[in-house]
């Protein structure tokens, strides 16, 4: 089995770059991972309370949980994965069950601050995008998906998500093998870190 990290900040492109390699690998191939399944459940708080969680902050993220699940999928065995909510802050009472493949993705914007996590990951990269794009992404998602008013995503990107990627985020590029500048736009850097992706996967056939 292969494992690769796909990290960077918010609205970078990784979910565009994890959709490119997923598309030009063979079929049931590949298995994905994403960090935001394991924020921690907050359901019991206030709307009030939930509008201040830091979803940007190490802390945020139930660790050990991911790490066990990416250890019983390298055994090979299936796992329940769980299914969060950004409009509730819970995690729901069904999970998905999520079956080994030849290759596992692990993405989100905190996986490289997480030593264990990082130990485990054969290839990593990091998606990195200009910082006014990144928000004018967030805009776009957190307006669409997360029910957010235009004045909240702004409120919330200035105490959380900038704070948050140049404290925690940026530093961890350094632990990067590829970088995939210009987000899920580079074409090319997609597709030479795919091409790598294939002769690691001929080299443990």
């Amino acid at each position: 089995m292969l494992t690769i990290g796909i990290a960077g900040g918010s609205g970078s492109g990784k979910s565009t770059v994890v959709k490119q390699i997923v598309k030009q690998l063979p079929e049931n191939s590949v298995t994905v991972i994403p960090q935001d399944a394991y924020y921690r459940d907050h359901g019991n708080l206030s709307p009030e309370e939930k509008a201040r969680i830091n979803f940007d902050h190490p802390g945020s993220i139930e660790f050990p949980l991911l790490v066990k699940h990416l250890d019983e999928l390298l055994k090979g065995n299936p796992i329940g994965m769980p299914i969060y909510s950004y409009l509730t802050c819970a995690r729901a009472e069904e999970t998905r069950t999520i079956n080994p493949a030849k290759v596992i993705i692990v993405e989100g914007i905190l996986i490289f601050t997480h030593k264990r996590l990082c130990d485990r990951l054969n290839i990593k990269a990091f998606v990195d995008a200009d910082s006014d794009d990144r928000l004018i992404r967030v805009i776009r998602r957190d307006i669409q998906e997360r029910g957010r008013s235009y004045k909240q995503v702004l409120e919330h990107y200035e105490h959380f998500v900038k704070p948050m990627y140049l404290q925690f985020i940026e530093p961890t590029k350094r632990y990067a093998d590829v970088i995939v500048p210009q987000g899920g736009q580079n074409k090319v850097a997609i597709d030479i870190l795919t091409s790598r992706i294939k002769e690691k996967l001929n080299e443990e056939e």
